[in-house]
């Protein structure tokens, strides 16, 4: 592709390589003024696009804003920037951290930019945005994080059309959503998407006998070599039929590694633990992984960190850096990670242990990733990595411009084998989901410089909401083709009168009830019956007139017969052979028999009578008669259906039912001669309104569900005095100024009074107390509270308590955090403990701690600048901050 015209710019200076194409082609929508998505695998020059966008900028005197995910990219951009631009012209903002905030290029996180936006009616560009061309969204696919995510929609939507948004991205599957979302919101939008890497991937298994290619020749399906024999093998997920299979161990992986020139290798396990484990094993190898060289110059960087910083410095550590193996998780020293990093990129550490972490965004490149299991445990249960996951992972290898491919090792487990490895290999980028959740934060920001109807329009151009309608509209077009139908029906029955149909309904509905009603009476007729019958029947002899009550006549007609003989039952009582009036013969059982007619005389001729052959002589068994047997039954006189005074309720019920078949026999609907069809029809009609209303219900309900949580959570800030009607109050306003998991909380928390009294350092201790989650039930430390803090911390029960309730009864989920058993860290760190007498007395990790000490120092920064706080809380909370902030707690950025 020929280069695009540029802004003055030479693109061969800045960029003094052959560009690809889909570099060019996003120079090239930028400079048609349009936004871009740039969907390219992990490697392949994406941030390129974002310093095109900052060299335009500072041609034209503007400014650019870069944001990230995370505050160690940004102090790394930071540096990548003072690098290529010069230090003066780049900023920072992190929030406890700003740097020259007025430069012309301004690395932040995304949170900070979202905040920004706050402070502006959205739409606008607020004072912070004056002169910003552009705006970087780095690692944007991070709207996938679930506790993240909700930042980068809204700095989307609230982000003033006027500025680019140049949003990088790794690989996902509906990358054309996600720009046409942006395009809705935000303004033109172009998607520039490439699947070129410009170091390419070959993936290979690890299994007991070896390093073998995972795919075929065709690179779609598993190498047929590594096909397990005697059948199919694995099952994904941990089930597997069959015996277990061996796992290499961690010696003959790396041994191959080396034999095959395949270091330096980033070796991904999902624990701490495992990865301490492998590296402590690993520095056991009897081969070396440096020469004497790298050895060296290790050694001379190591010691020099350590003389600078020797309280960071762990033997279990130390000694197999020395040899170019390390491990990089959340647990190790933030400085430490810091060594590591830029070792690793020197290239004289040759294996480094670590979660997956690592994959997140840290610029450590590696010829090859080795992928020790291709499962996890999550908070959900042991689960197979999904392809997001795997691929980031896998993105890690191949370094631009020293390698010619990039190795991925998958590694055999007892659980996982070929199968699975090859499955994640071809199966493709995950889609981007959202995780927008309305937060009270959102709510005050908005409702300060928002009507109503304005806010619920922001919430509702969200990508959630997008990906609803998407979602949702097969459900939409089923609801219009049911709707569609109903019309159709409603034409067709357009003549019908509903009025009669219905009270021809009510009629069959009555017929039913009443024959209901004569069954019950005649039921407890004939449990009399049944105790009085068998000993009068005990005397009745052929020729016998009685009336019985059969299953082929209407129960409410009893047949008038006589009995012919009688024969052996199943039990005390004989089976009844008898001759009906309809001239038929009837075996039945002394309950069929409703009464012996005493006052008829015998028949004659009965004895004369012959039961049919065919007939056997079991009851419910019935016959046709012939001329002998007609002329008998002719005889058998006609006896009324039911004598009234011999059974009047039954009486009484049969006159009513035939009252009512008599009016459903005369009804004029009788008369229509597509009666069957119109009731099917109706039917149909019922049954569609029906299903429309419950979709309707469904879809109304999934469609404003962020609304609801919205109204919800205004609910709650009204019962709390934040909103007076839809107007922040002041306790609103100080809150709205607070970023956190739970902004109400810690609103209320900082402006209930019971933090005012406390030093510096008690305060420290109380603010780490509202916004630390403890992962592990089973951590502690050796450091009590202070009285003062923990009274301070009693007096907010109350507040919790009640919030945990209103949360509850509106189904809001946001945590509360108030942890008394670690936080006596961070008094005792604010009191000036000394590093390693801290980490002694407690079980977390060095990582974990300063994690918690940044975490309280992140919500001592926002202090100062929350409004209606006492000047005493305000100075407590900048004292707090020096003190807690200092090495190696500080950010190191200069």
């Amino acid at each position: 592709m020929t280069s695009p015209p540029v802004s003055g710019l030479d693109l061969k200076a800045l960029f003094p390589f052959e560009l690809d194409d889909f570099q060019l082609q996003a120079i090239a929508a930028l400079e048609a003024g349009r936004s871009v998505v740039v969907c390219a695998p992990t490697g392949s020059g994406k941030t390129l696009i974002g310093e095109y966008a900052i060299h335009r900028a500072l041609k034209r005197g503007r400014r650019v804003f870069y944001t990230t995910p995370l505050k160690a990219l940004s102090n790394q951009k930071l540096r990548d920037f003072r690098d290529l631009f010069g230090a003066e012209t780049v900023g920072l903002l992190t929030g406890d951290v700003s740097i020259n905030r007025d430069a012309p290029i301004l690395v932040m996180t995304t949170e900070i930019f979202r905040n920004m936006l706050y402070g502006t009616p959205i739409g606008e560009v607020g004072t912070s945005l004056v002169g910003v061309e552009a705006v970087v969204l780095d690692e944007c696919h991070y709207m996938n994080d679930r506790q993240r995510g909700t930042v980068w929609e809204e700095s989307i939507i609230y982000c003033p059309p006027e500025i680019q948004l140049v949003a990088l991205s790794a690989t996902v599957a509906n990358s054309d959503q996600l720009t046409d979302w942006i395009h809705r919101v935000h303004g033109p939008t172009d998607l520039i998407y490439s699947d070129f890497r410009p170091v390419p991937l070959q993936f290979h298994f690890c299994n007991p006998k070896g390093l073998f290619p995972l795919l075929d020749d065709s690179q779609k399906r598993m190498n047929p070599r590594l096909k397990p024999k005697g059948g199919k093998g694995a099952v994904r997920g941990g089930n597997r039929r069959g015996p277990k299979q061996d796992s290499p161990g961690l010696a003959f992986v790396v041994t191959q590694l080396q034999q095959r020139d395949m270091l330096p290798a980033i070796y991904f396990i999902f624990s701490r633990r495992g990865c301490d484990q492998a590296m402590a094993e690993a520095s056991k190898l009897p081969l070396s992984l440096v020469n004497a060289s790298e050895a060296a110059r290790l050694q001379l960087q190591i010691d020099e960190f350590l003389a600078r910083n020797p309280e960071v410095g762990r033997a279990e550590q130390i000694e197999p850096l020395y040899q170019g193996i390390a491990a990089h998780h959340a647990g190790v020293l933030p400085a430490w990670k810091g060594l590591i990093e830029e070792l690793f990129q020197q290239g004289l550490i040759k294996v480094v242990f670590a979660t997956e972490t690592l994959a997140a965004g840290i610029n450590m490149p590696a010829r090859t990733t080795v992928i020790s299991s291709l499962s996890k445990r999550t908070d959900l249960g042991h689960r197979l990595l999904n392809a997001s996951e795997f691929l980031q992972m896998s993105g890690r290898a191949g370094r631009r411009g020293m390698d010619s491919l990039g190795y991925v090792v998958t590694v055999q487990t007892p659980f996982e084998g070929a199968r699975e490895a090859s499955y994640l290999a071809t199966v493709g980028a995950d889609p981007l989901v959202s995780q927008f959740t309305p937060s009270y934060g959102m709510v005050l920001n908005l409702l300060q410089t928002h009507t109503l109807e304005e806010a619920r329009e922001l919430v509702e151009r969200s990508f959630g909401q997008y990906l609803s309608t998407l979602y949702l509209r097969p459900q939409q077009e089923a609801i219009a083709a049911l709707e569609t139908e109903l019309a159709q029906l409603e034409a067709q029955l357009g003549s019908v009168n509903w009025n009669l149909l219905a009270q021809y309904e009510k009629l069959q509905e009555r017929l039913k009830e009443e024959r209901r009603l004569l069954k019950i009476l005649q039921g407890q007729a004939q449990e009399v019956r049944a105790s009085e019958m068998p000993a009068a029947l005990s005397f009745a002899v052929a020729g016998t007139v009685l009336t019985l009550k059969w299953q082929h006549v209407p129960v409410s007609i009893p047949l008038p017969a006589v009995l012919v003989t009688k024969t052996r039952g199943s039990g005390q009582f004989p089976y009844l052979v008898c001759l009906g009036q309809d001239n038929r013969w009837y075996v039945v059982t002394v309950s069929d028999v409703i009464s012996l007619r005493g006052e008829y005389p015998r028949l004659a001729g009965v004895d004369d009578l012959l039961v049919p052959e065919s007939m056997p002589l079991k009851p419910g068994q019935s016959r046709s008669g012939d001329d002998q047997s007609g002329m008998i039954a002719r005889q058998i006189p006609v006896i009324p259906a039911l004598v009234e005074d011999e059974a009047p309720e039954i009486y009484a019920q049969t006159q009513r039912m035939l009252a009512v078949q008599a009016q459903i026999e005369s009804h004029p609907v009788n008369k229509w001669g597509n009666r069957a069809t119109i009731l099917k029809r109706q039917k149909r009609m019922t049954a569609i309104q029906e299903e429309i209303r419950d979709r309707q219900e469904k879809l109304d309900r999934q469609s404003q569900r962020h609304w609801e949580e919205f109204l919800a959570l205004i609910d709650i800030l009204q019962h709390f005095g934040c909103l007076d009607r839809l107007t922040p109050t002041e306790l609103g306003q100080a809150t709205a100024a607070i970023r956190g998991d739970n902004e109400l909380w810690l609103g209320l928390a900082l402006m209930s009074g019971e933090l005012n009294g406390l030093t510096p350092s008690q305060l420290a201790a109380a603010c780490a107390a509202l916004v630390v989650e403890v992962s592990r039930p089973d951590s502690w430390t050796r450091y009590d509270l202070s009285g003062e803090v923990e009274e301070a911390l009693a007096g907010l029960r109350g507040i919790r308590r009640r919030l945990f309730q209103l949360q509850r009864k509106h189904q809001v989920v946001l945590p509360v955090w108030l942890e008394y058993e670690l936080v006596g860290l961070v008094e005792q760190w604010a009191a000036g403990v000394e590093w390693l007498e801290l980490c002694a007395n407690t079980s977390l990790d060095e990582g974990d701690v300063v994690r918690i000490l940044r975490r309280t120092l992140d919500f001592l920064s926002q202090i100062p600048h929350v409004p209606y706080l006492s000047a005493e809380l305000k100075a407590n909370a900048r004292r707090a901050i020096q003190l807690l902030d200092r090495f190696p707690v500080n950010e190191g950025v200069e």
